[in-house]
């Protein structure tokens, strides 16, 4: 059963994985099994809930194979009771494919081909290793193809080899000293130029046990591009005595052609075998460190703070092609643009501060954003000389990401008429008023954070890159009336079809006024609105509620919650002194837990709070633009752009980003870069190395 199965994955409660499974095949989404069925499943978070569910698909995957290893053995005739009843009670797809590999058909072999040629008995007679006469055992044989008793003793030990090969012990006697005693070699490949990319592995060796993920994925890189030969290996003395403790019985002759079976097995069939799924395993588990790395560093990005509805005037720099400038109302659309030209001349810099001015007060801007790429710092010095009727405040943007939007379906699609230099400056824009709703338009893989994501199984990252946005946008909640198609298709029980819909019809008919009108557009029915009506927001509509994340399923308690305060709905919300007031305990039901009332309570304190920080700007040290001026011992401003498992990068105000070691994260040891730094944090930072010829910059977070 599903159950037992997740049950000896994991420490959840029985309650909590039988819900989950239930929720799910009813067709619930993770965020609002989380937010909304929270009682039922012990409160777990959406990470927990997802653990589940995958665990779920993955007993389903080995039932699937057990009934295709079961059909193929019944049309084998086999009916060994006794490995019939391992394979039913297998919880293991690596114990299934052992318990299957002697029946496994599989191409014509040379054991298979000694079998042809009836050798099959001389092997179990070699096996049985009481012959001190192996020639004349072998004479026996010498008929048909076989035409000498050495070709028959060879055919028997290619037959005894497959044997050892697929005995299920031996495989894993074999195993455990891999995983204990593994090394992982790697040299370059003779005729590839020396390059910079893999000289630290021309000539390289460790224990694989402690390899860790991210030079584990750059051997396999340097492997996959044919620059590096990469070899798991254990020593064949280790292998041989362990083979030799299991097979070989007493030292007759048939014992020492059993010995020269279990060479060639080992040489020929197991080690390679096992370097392969070795290879394999270790493969998938630094996909997942890197993707848990690619997951956590788009989470911090998605939720990074946002400046809000503000009238915006975004800048790409540029140097010689001048920096694009487009002014963006509250909402991100788009009202005006043209070209500045800072750096070609102090005429035509006086020339593009008056033009800031104008745009500034023509559109009443109320902060500026500038992209952070070439000529940016450039830019918002240029900007912080330019002077203003009013308070507006400039901020640095990160535009990873922006290039490709511009040039994507999406982009074009918004922006039809206008060229790629105005659709980057817009996502510039935007992404300073609302991180989340521009970057979800972005492929994650484009925007600048993670480790060796283009390395990593592409369907797996591409799930879990999908469910942290959609946790992401649930989390934080959505304008129903100004959201695009992009950020509505993450929204809890929508999709992109749902999405398309609600656009088309607040297009026709205005925004909404209600959550309940939902209910209006085209294909979205009751199950729909269940799932994304909690996460869906309506400022200034017909009911406060709605402008929550209380679920409207919910409405009728918080009707009550306010008549025992001698209040209305809308008296009560925000008020928190009232709410304070409320015995939530009374209002407890089978349908409503205490988790769900704590949830309620704390959203009447503080309706539609944003769960994301406030937004700070960074100022970089000003006599600091280019690598050059870096001197050792300096200590600078920085920000983290990026978070890796083996240290974090900062920008400090120029092209290059510094690099800070895991072992100069902290004054104290640091196992997980992530336990201290994460990313838009803002940090001090102190150089250390300084390699101008390969752009390098190497800092430190240490106080000392």
């Amino acid at each position: 059963m599903p159950i037992a199965f997740i049950q000896s994955q994991t420490t959840f409660s029985l309650q909590a994985i039988q819900q989950t499974i239930a929720l799910t095949a009813d067709g619930a989404t993770i965020p609002f099994i989380a937010r909304y069925r929270k009682d039922q499943v012990d409160g777990l978070d959406e990470v927990s809930i997802a653990q589940i569910i995958d665990l779920h698909k993955m007993w389903k995957q080995i039932e699937q194979r057990k009934e295709a290893i079961l059909h193929s053995l019944q049309e084998q005739s086999i009916t060994d009771k006794d490995l019939l009843e391992k394979i039913q009670k297998s919880q293991s797809l690596r114990e299934l494919e052992d318990l299957y590999l002697p029946y496994k058909p599989k191409r014509k072999t040379r054991a298979m081909a000694a079998r042809e040629k009836g050798l099959e008995p001389l092997a179990k007679m070699l096996m049985a290793q009481n012959s001190n006469e192996v020639t004349q055992m072998a004479h026996r044989f010498v008929k048909g193809e076989v035409t000498s008793p050495d070709e028959a003793l060879q055919g028997a030990r290619d037959i005894v080899a497959e044997w050892v090969q697929e005995h299920t012990y031996a495989r894993n006697q074999l195993r455990n000293t891999f995983a204990r005693q593994a090394t992982i070699k790697s040299k370059r490949v003779k005729g590839k130029d020396e390059g910079e990319n893999f000289a630290q592995y021309h000539d390289f060796e460790e224990p694989l046990k402690r390899c860790p993920s991210h030079r584990f994925l750059a051997l396999m890189r340097g492997l996959q591009l044919g620059d590096l030969r990469v070899q798991i290996r254990i020593e064949d003395e280790t292998a041989l005595e362990i083979l030799h403790r299991i097979f070989i019985k007493n030292n007759t002759e048939a014992a020492q052609e059993v010995l020269t079976a279990i060479k060639d097995a080992w040489k020929r069939l197991l080690l390679p075998a096992l370097e392969t799924e070795f290879k394999n395993e270790y493969k998938e588990k630094s996909d997942d460190k890197a993707i848990e790395i690619f997951v956590e560093n788009l989470k911090q990005l998605l939720l990074a703070p946002p400046l809000g509805s503000k009238r915006i005037l975004a800048i790409d720099p540029g140097y010689k092609s001048g920096c694009k400038c487009v002014c963006l109302n509250e909402q991100g659309e788009l009202l005006h643009n043209e070209n500045i030209y800072p750096f070609m001349g102090k005429d035509s810099a006086v020339q593009a501060a008056a033009k800031i001015r104008n745009m500034v007060e023509a559109y009443k801007i109320e902060a500026i954003a500038v992209g952070n790429g070439t000529a940016g710092r450039e830019t918002a010095d240029f900007i912080e000389s330019v002077r203003f009727s009013r308070d507006v405040k400039a901020f640095m943007v990160n535009e990873d990401g922006a290039s490709v939007y511009s040039a994507s379906p999406v982009g074009r699609a918004e922006f039809p008429t206008y060229d790629i230099t105005v659709r980057g400056a817009v996502s510039i824009g935007r992404r300073l008023m609302d991180p989340l709703s521009e970057l979800v338009k972005i492929d994650p893989k484009s925007i600048g954070v993670g480790q060796y994501q283009h390395d990593v199984n592409p369907a797996k990252l591409k799930e879990s890159l999908e469910r942290t946005t959609e946790f992401c946008v649930n989390a934080v909640g959505v304008n129903l009336n100004t959201a695009s198609v992009y950020l509505l298709t993450f929204v809890s029980g929508l999709g992109a079809s749902l999405a398309k819909n609600i656009v088309e019809h607040r297009k026709q008919h205005g925004a909404f006024s209600s959550r309940k009108s939902l209910l209006d557009v085209k294909g979205l029915g009751q199950k729909a609105f269940e799932q994304s009506a909690g996460f869906l927001r309506i400022p200034d509509g017909d009911f406060p509620l709605d402008n929550s994340a209380v679920h409207p399923e919910h409405y009728p308690v918080v009707k009550k919650m306010a008549k025992s305060v001698g209040l209305t709905e809308s008296a009560l919300i925000g008020n928190s002194e009232a709410v304070a007031q409320i015995d939530y305990s009374a209002f407890e039901t089978p349908e409503i837990g205490k988790l769900i009332l704590q949830d309620i309570i704390s959203e009447l304190k503080r309706p539609g709070r944003d769960p994301r920080d406030k937004i700070k700007s960074v100022r970089f040290a000003h006599d600091i633009r280019s690598i050059t001026d870096l001197k050792i011992g300096m200590r600078l401003p920085g920000i983290i752009t990026n978070v890796t498992k083996f240290g974090a990068f900062v920008d400090i105000g120029i092209k290059e980003n510094g690099l800070v070691h895991i072992s100069q994260l902290a004054d104290r040891f640091v196992s997980d870069p992530m336990e201290v730094v994460k990313l838009q944090q803002h940090v001090m930072v102190k150089v250390l190395e300084i390699d101008v010829d390969r752009k390098r910059i190497a800092l430190s977070m240490k106080s000392t």
